[in-house]
């Protein structure tokens, strides 16, 4: 078991501190997403959009997507500059290599029609001005429902692949995001947990649900530099003060009950975390997502008692004392949370406005200069539809940010025997 973590800290933790040398993400950077049909799911994108619009935001940031189903590596690179450029990217990230395995065990042609399509994004985005960008590997298949060769053989050829990325990502000075190790590795726990039944990807065993994307969000927002603290709220009991970091204004504390106005979020989930559907809930407890990217804090001195009930919101939860002052994440033990609703808000614009993206980009974008070479008359029509769908997608995703709006909320602590 030993060996197993620090087989995680040099793949994965390693390379990502590494490449975070300075904060991946600025104020008014532009963030594109791209990927293969994984990515056209938009269900990891989204994740990673709410989690950059209501947990740790970055001033002026906005986030786009350019999934595109059955693309491999040399696929995206012949579609830069016509797709991806028009919206002017400062990072991208990138996450392919399931279709550049061909479905088969590892060997020499694979590897080198994925290292130089690969390399060459790599060139062709820093030629295009882009600043920074993180080198995704590929994720995993289902080790119980993919059936187009056996799960096992195929993952071998993933790390490969998974290799690849890596190298390249320190050959060029880039930020590494190991998707591939931590997916395995809560595919496992998960499985062995839940029964040989469980699909942790489902389907095709290809594909993830929910579950599965939320691994893949935490790998890129761990390599974008998220450093997990959503906000901590300090309570002293006996000197009857509250404090609260930023994002966290405290508008009162009156017996033991502090009302607090936020304009960070804590990511919210769905499911029942104790259920073996795939949920982003379910698999929380094997991979460390609370611990590392949401960890919204009560800390609590003063209490006479050997333990507390603490409300929030509409459930309530006890702990001891000693746990109380050491600091409790609110995060991790309350799933349905006072934030959830309009996180939820949010998530379905933020589901909008990426589905509109697959659409310009695919149908539209992707297809102006031949629309002009066949229509040369009507090519400054052609661009002006151009413009007007990317202001669209502009004016949704600005939707989307309005509703992150601040909430008002309250804790009550309550000392117990």
């Amino acid at each position: 078991m030993k060996s197993l973590q620090i087989l995680w800290w040099v793949l994965f933790l390693v390379p990502v501190i590494r490449g975070l040398a300075e904060p991946v993400l600025k104020p008014n950077d532009v963030l594109a997403i791209s990927g293969d049909s994984i990515t056209q799911q938009k269900i990891y994108t989204v994740f990673m959009e709410d989690y950059l619009l209501m947990c740790q935001p970055v001033k002026g940031l906005r986030i786009v997507q350019f999934g595109w189903g059955s693309e491999k590596t040399g696929g995206f690179l012949l579609r830069i500059k016509s797709d991806v450029l028009p919206f002017k990217p400062t990072v991208v990230t990138t996450c392919y290599g399931m279709n550049d395995g061909n479905y088969r065990a590892m060997d020499e042609m694979t590897s080198t029609y994925y290292r130089r399509p690969t390399q060459g994004i790599i060139d062709e985005l820093k030629a295009d001005g882009v600043r920074q960008i993180v080198l995704g590997s590929p994720g995993c298949v289902d080790s119980k429902t993919f059936k187009r060769l056996a799960p096992d053989i195929y993952n071998q050829t993933l790390d490969g692949l998974r290799g690849i990325v890596h190298e390249l990502a320190q050959k060029n000075g880039l930020v590494y995001a190991d998707v591939h190790t931590p997916m395995m590795d809560v595919m496992a726990k998960a499985q062995a947990a839940y029964g040989k039944d469980y699909g942790f990807i489902g389907g095709d065993g290809i594909h993830p649900g929910p579950a599965g994307h939320l691994v893949m969000a935490y790998a890129f927002l761990k390599a974008l530099g998220c450093d997990g603290a959503i906000g901590t709220i300090a309570v002293d009991l006996g000197a009857k003060q509250v404090t609260g970091t930023p994002g966290q204004k405290v508008l009162s504390f009156q017996n033991g009950t502090v009302t607090i106005e936020s304009t960070r979020y804590p990511f919210c989930f769905q499911g029942d975390p104790s259920k073996s559907a795939n949920t982003t809930a379910s698999v929380l407890k094997f991979f460390p997502f609370n611990d590392d990217l949401n960890r919204y804090m009560l800390v609590v001195k003063g209490l006479k008692g050997a333990k507390a009930k603490v409300t929030w919101g509409k459930d309530s939860r006890e702990f001891t004392t000693a746990d109380l002052e050491k600091g409790v994440n609110l995060a991790a033990e309350f799933i349905a949370n006072p934030f959830s609703d309009q996180f939820n808000k949010v998530d379905a614009a933020v589901q909008l406005q990426q589905a509109l993206e697959t659409t310009l980009v695919q149908q539209y974008l992707h297809n102006v200069s031949a629309l002009k070479a066949m229509i040369p008359t009507e090519a400054d029509s052609i661009d002006k539809v151009a413009t007007a769908g990317m202001k669209r997608d502009v004016d949704l995703f600005h939707a989307a940010q309005e509703l992150v709006v601040q909430i008002q909320h309250t804790i009550k602590i309550e000392s117990e025997p």
